[in-house]
This record gives structure tokens, sequence and C-alpha cells, in this order.
């Protein structure tokens, strides 16, 4: 049973977002960078618990790394997630129809957005806790093209809705995953762009696919939705660049129905196959990855990771 959650607590981290968005908007975007370093540098100091989880998973996905390194990786990891969040307060100021270009450069994405234009069916899009992830829906609406997306509301109620505001305004829906089903089928039916991030601990009735060369609980909606209506999974990815505000959102692989058809299983095969992607991403810059979210949470016998989180 969770524990209950301390009130003022939620309100006063709520606040210092809210104040930290303010500074933000009166700074050059290289100031602000170099703040939310510190402040994830601070949080890496303090946040004893997750950066236990952080360097826990990344000594066994990496276990050819030195100490030294992973230890680096965790703290950079940590960084990258205030950049992350400073960023989404930023994002819908920064990318419009009129500068995206300046922040952005697009990868391979010639063929996803054909078949957007052409809207021949539904499409599902997903990614993993990588890079800045918000930044793909941005820049799929800014192009003409709003997503759906299928997220958990965050646990603090006040940054709940601050983000929902944010995500809204530039233009993606957000369905809340607990009964979400009925309308994700609607989204496909009615030949939408449904956007997930595919890389969360699913529970003991999941489907364990290897992640990092350990079984990993999957959620079975993206291999459900697309082998029932027959439509195109999108593997996308939204990494930050050396410069402020700098970001290559590129797609990494589009898996589509003659590729599963004929399989025994081709739920399982296309979540392998997703995962496997989601995994390449993370290997080609591994300080931007959500280390210290709890992917191994479940195991394939039913039990739960330690306390560190860490199967």
């Amino acid at each position: 049973m969770a524990r209950p959650r301390n009130r003022l607590i939620d309100y006063l981290v709520y606040l210092a977002v809210r104040v930290a968005g303010l500074l933000s908007h009166m700074s050059s975007p290289e100031m602000n960078r170099l703040g939310a370093r510190w402040a994830g540098r601070l949080i890496w100091t303090l946040d004893r618990p997750h950066r236990r989880i952080a360097l826990g998973h990344l000594r066994r996905s990496f276990p050819e790394w030195p100490e030294g390194r992973i230890r680096r990786v965790a703290r950079e990891s940590f960084e990258h997630l205030a950049c992350l969040g400073l960023e989404v307060l930023l994002a819908p100021r920064l990318i419009t129809a009129a500068t995206w270009r300046r922040h952005i450069r697009l990868v391979n994405m010639a063929e996803t957005v054909r078949m957007l234009t052409r809207q021949e069916s539904g499409l599902v899009v997903l990614t993993g806790h990588f890079g800045n992830w918000e930044i793909i829906s941005y820049m799929m609406a800014t192009l003409g093209f709003p997503t759906v997306s299928v997220a958990r509301p965050l646990d603090n109620p006040h940054l709940n809705e601050l983000i929902l505001g944010v995500r809204e305004r530039t233009g993606q829906t957000i369905l809340h995953k607990r009964g979400a089903t009925e309308s994700m089928s609607d989204v496909i039916e009615r030949g939408g762009v449904l956007a997930f991030l595919a890389d969360q601990d699913a529970g003991r009735k999941g489907l364990f696919v290897d992640f990092f060369g350990r079984s990993a609980s999957t959620h079975r909606s993206v291999g459900l939705l697309a082998t029932h209506y027959g439509v195109p999974v999108v593997i996308g990815y939204g990494r930050r660049l050396g410069g402020a505000f700098r970001f290559e959102v590129g797609i990494r692989r589009i898996i589509r129905p003659p590729e599963w058809a004929g399989r025994a299983d081709p739920v399982t095969w296309i979540t392998r196959t997703f995962t496997a992607e989601l995994e390449g991403i993370v290997r080609e810059a591994p300080a931007q990855y959500l280390w210290a979210h709890r992917r191994w949470k479940h195991r394939p016998d039913g039990t739960r990771a330690g306390g560190d989180g860490v199967a």
C-alpha cells in the first residue's frame, strides 16, 4: 500500500517549479541549462534512494564499465532529468511554427510524415524515458499532427495540473492509463496518432522481454492495438544535442504489419522488437536515460525487486 503523500511538500515542490519557470523566462538558454545541471547535481547528492536505484541499474546494464564511469553517467542522468523539467516549461515559448528550426533537427522523418499526411490509418508512436520525450509530441503538433498520449498522472497533483496544461497548450490530448482502453481504440479507429512511453514496468501480469540483458515487464497495449487494427508502430526519440535547447528528433524504426503477419505470437514479437530498438537508442547516449525509474520492478516469477528497486 502506497504511503500517503505529504501535501505541504507537494505544494512546496510545486512553488519551487513555478519560481524556476519564472526565472527561466528571464534568463538565456545557456544560463538555464547551467542552472538546471546544478539542480540535478543537488538532487543527485540529496536523493539517496533514487541514486542507489540508478547506480544499481547501470551496474547490471553495463557490467563491463568501471565504477567511475557508472557513477558519472548516473550523476549526469540526474542532471539530464533536471534539464528536461526546465525544457518542458520553456517548450511552448520556444517550439513554434516560426522558430522550431532553430532548436530541432529532424532525422529520418519523411516516411512518418507521409503516413500522417495521407491519413491512411491510425498510427502508434512510442518512445522511452530517454532524452526529452515530451519534445516529440511538441514537434508533431507544431508540424500539424497532434497526438493523443497515454500517460499516468503525476503523483504530485499540483505538478500534474501544471504539466497537463503545458502539454495541452502544445496540441496534445492526454489519456489516463487506467480505464483508457476504449478511448485508445477510438483514437486508432478515427485515424489518430496514439503515443506511448513504452518502457514502463507493467507489473506481474506484463509481458516479460529482454531489456539490457534482464527480463522487464512490458505493457502489451502496443502489440495488441497494432495487431488488432493492422497499424504501423513508429519508434521515435528526442535526443538532446550539445547546445542549449537543441534536439535531434528522429525515427529509429517503423514496424509494419507485414513484418508480423504469420508469426505464431505477433504481440510478443512486436514487444520484443520495439524494446530492443529502445535499448539501442539508450546505448547511443546512456546519460540521457532515466536510470532512476524502476524499469525492472517486477520479476517473471511474480516477485518484486528488492528495496533498491533493482531486479
